[in-house]
């Protein structure tokens, strides 16, 4: 059995992952307020549905990258 696909399939899903988070961070920090604060303590639906919707496109954009 070879193992390298699953290997590499692991690593690049990690590699997304990371991606994601880190492009999230880095949005959070470019918009005015606290996107955390608004999600958790003030339960703003309209910002979860907004970081739904980032979380789906660039999640569709790593997926893309990678294959």
């Amino acid at each position: 059995m070879n193992i390298e696909p699953i290997i590499n399939s692991v690593l690049y899903s990690l590699l997304g992952v990371i991606v994601l988070v880190v492009t999230f961070f880095v949005i959070d920090k470019i918009t005015p307020g606290s996107l955390w604060q608004e999600l958790l303590e003030r339960q703003n639906v309209a910002i979860g549905v907004i970081a739904a919707g980032f979380a789906i496109a660039v999640g569709l954009i790593i997926a893309s990258a990678i294959r």
